[in-house]
C-alpha cells in the first residue's frame, strides 16, 4: 500500500512493477511511479489517470503516454503502478481524485494541469476562525446565567 494525496491521502494498492502486470477489468484511479534514486524507497509520480475499465487502458505499455513514462524512468522495468478502486465512486469521483493528484504532484507525463484542491482563501486561517476566541460571558438576566455572570441552574 502507498498513500498518495494531501493530508492522510488515498490508500492505493501497490506499487507493483508495471511490466508483467495484468490490469483487471475494474474502474479505478491509477498512478504510474518510478524511483528517481533506485537506492531509496521513495517514488515519483509521472502519470495519474482514471478509467471505467483498467483492462481497456492499454496498460502496461500500449497506453498513449507510455513512451513518456519509459523516458522519465529510464527503462520500462523501472516503472510501477498503484491503483485505487473507489468504493461507490462513480466517474466524477474518480476524475476529481485524479485531478487532485495531478494538481498536487504535477506529473510530467500528464499534459493537463490543475490547481491544488485547497486554497487558503477557501478555508481561511486559524486566526480568522470565529471559534478561536473565548466565549463571552452570558448577559445579566439571561436564562444562561444570573446577574453576576455565573451559570444558571441546568
Amino acid at each position: 500500500m502507498i498513500r498518495l494525496g494531501s493530508l492522510a491521502g488515498y490508500a492505493f494498492s501497490g506499487p507493483r512493477l508495471l511490466g508483467g502486470w495484468t490490469p483487471p477489468p475494474v474502474p479505478a484511479v491509477y498512478a504510474i511511479l518510478y524511483r528517481p534514486d533506485p537506492q531509496r524507497e521513495r517514488f515519483a509520480v509521472t502519470w495519474v489517470g482514471h478509467s471505467e475499465d483498467l483492462s481497456a487502458e492499454g496498460l502496461p505499455f500500449r497506453h498513449r503516454r507510455s513512451p513518456c513514462w519509459v523516458q522519465r524512468a529510464g527503462s520500462k522495468w523501472a516503472l510501477h503502478i498503484a491503483t485505487l478502486e473507489v468504493p461507490g465512486g462513480g466517474p466524477g469521483h474518480r476524475r476529481a481524485i485524479a485531478e487532485e493528484l495531478i494538481g498536487l504532484y504535477e506529473p510530467r507525463c500528464n499534459t493537463e494541469r490543475f490547481d491544488p484542491s485547497w486554497r487558503a482563501e477557501w478555508i481561511g486561517g486559524y486566526s480568522d476562525a470565529p471559534s478561536t476566541a473565548p466565549l463571552p460571558p452570558p448577559r445579566p438576566g439571561s436564562p444562561a446565567g444570573d446577574a453576576d455572570g455565573a451559570p444558571g441552574p441546568g
